[in-house]
């Protein structure tokens, strides 16, 4: 695709659809609201000219990724390396318990002044280098309109070390990312660079506000 004379790709990174239980980064399958917002976004996405879809491999993402695919009609890629972060300790676990095992954490982490990893988990920065092996795949293909459905902790960690920002500021990026969101990044070919055109853009899931996460 061009933008006059300069040759750019669109990819657009979406958060999976809304899973079906509460706890921290289980690999579980979605819920029925996360099915019909995968729905709304397919429906939205026919227009946008895709021509390759990702996902990660959990279960969410590979679900999220096959509803929109019944719009879509391509190949389905799977890739391991843009899984959700790894919370460690805290995966499994409610917000209660979160709160009451890991509360000291979660509270260091909200000073934005170290990129923490999670108590036996990962940081930004390790997301962000393991998830440019697909992102190297991407932009080095033909392809002009890429889709990948993927995580909140890996858009936010994509988003900030695509642009060079600091990997600790990256939960600034969003209070919350809506599930099926789409965060537009543009690449250019020529110049070697990457811009944000849009972050955490949930049209299609506007007047239903039980899909909404600000609404839990």
């Amino acid at each position: 695709m061009f933008i006059g004379t300069e040759r750019i790709m669109n990819i657009y990174l979406i958060r999976h659809g809304r899973q079906s239980s509460p706890l921290c980064n289980v690999n579980v399958d979605l819920a029925e609201e996360g099915k019909k917002q995968a729905h709304l976004l397919g429906r939205r996405l026919k227009s946008y000219n895709i021509d390759a879809l990702y996902s990660s491999n959990l279960i969410r993402a590979v679900e999220t990724a096959g509803i929109l695919n019944e719009y879509l009609k391509l190949d389905h890629i799977i890739r391991e390396d843009i899984r959700e972060i790894s919370f460690g300790f805290l995966e499994g676990k409610s917000n209660d318990e979160i709160e009451k095992e890991f509360g000291d954490f979660k509270r260091k982490q909200l000073l934005l002044q170290e990129d923490l990893p999670y108590p036996g988990g990962e940081c930004g920065r390790e997301v962000f280098d393991r998830a440019m092996e697909t992102v190297g795949e991407i932009i080095h293909s033909d392809k002009s309109n890429v889709a990948v459905v993927t995580h909140g902790g890996v858009i936010r960690a994509l988003v900030s070390g695509l642009l060079g920002l600091d990997m600790s500021k990256k939960l600034l990026l969003g209070i919350s990312l809506e599930n099926t969101s789409i965060t537009h990044l543009v690449y250019s070919k020529d110049r070697e660079r990457f811009y944000l055109q849009r972050f955490n853009d949930y049209a299609h899931l506007e007047g239903q506000d039980e899909l909404l996460r600000v609404n839990l």
